[in-house]
């Protein structure tokens, strides 16, 4: 692991092939928490999250560490959110051919309008190419929120990157898991529900376990290795059935 702000603790670890995590810990909440962003290297480089507009310096740091920051050709969200695309103009500043990356639901109802360039808007199971992978994209309406909501995969690592899913508490000191983030992330979300427990929990959650991950990329706390599948699919056993929170 790289530290490349010392007061701030942004660091920035390999967790896949080509794959780098870049974390930011945070003092929110008690115990911590953390953003993540994910750079994937290749000839066309996505930064998946590009973090909140206040951690832009911090973030930039980080993939300045890797590569050239203005290499970056998509700019990915899964949803939006401050912490998926708070500083997306600035990244557009910073990589003059770069372009948001996001849903056709997000960038006809808030990207093509607050980013200074149009979106890339792919539909679910739209594969792009990137150089020596591709990545496919994975609607996922309203799992765990927002209507425009979805996932990217990289097929050659079999990385998901998959946003909100399995939020952790604490500073993610680990950069890759292969220990338990279930109960962690589950004793998270109970009080303060995030999701949206829409009636299709269980058929979104199979959408994305049939493409059998190995890596699951987290906007928040460790990305985890092992049967992504199996994963997701005790996630959805959690959470069909469970009426939301009320206040």
């Amino acid at each position: 692991m790289a530290i490349t702000n010392v007061s701030a603790g942004t660091n920035v670890e390999e967790i896949a092939d080509g794959v780098y995590r870049i974390n930011t810990p945070v003092s929110l909440i008690p115990g911590g928490f953390s953003f993540n962003q994910y750079l994937v290297v290749d000839e066309q480089p996505p930064l998946f999250h590009t973090g909140p507009r206040r951690m832009f310096p911090l973030v930039r740091e980080a993939v300045e560490h890797v590569m050239p920051a203005e290499r970056l050709r998509f700019l990915a969200l899964s949803h939006f959110e401050a912490d998926e695309c708070g500083s997306l103009n600035e990244w557009l500043a910073a990589a003059p051919q770069a372009v948001p990356l996001c849903s056709r639901v997000a960038a006809m109802v808030s990207v093509n309008d607050v980013a200074d360039r149009p979106a890339m808007a792919l539909a679910d199971g739209a594969e792009l190419s990137l150089g020596r992978r591709s990545v496919k994209w994975l609607d996922a309406p309203h799992l765990p929120h927002g209507w425009e909501t979805g996932f990217l995969m990289d097929t050659m690592s079999r990385t998901l990157f998959c946003g909100d899913l399995f939020t952790q508490g604490g500073t993610g000191a680990a950069a890759l898991t292969t220990q338990d983030i279930l109960d962690n992330s589950e004793a998270f979300r109970q009080p303060m529900d995030y999701f949206s427990h829409s009636t299709n929990t269980r058929q979104l959650i199979e959408h994305l376990a049939v493409e059998a991950p190995t890596t699951l990329a987290c906007m928040h706390g460790s990305a985890w290795r092992g049967d992504g599948a199996a994963l997701l699919r005790a996630l959805g056993e959690r959470l069909v059935g469970q009426p939301a929170r009320t206040a």
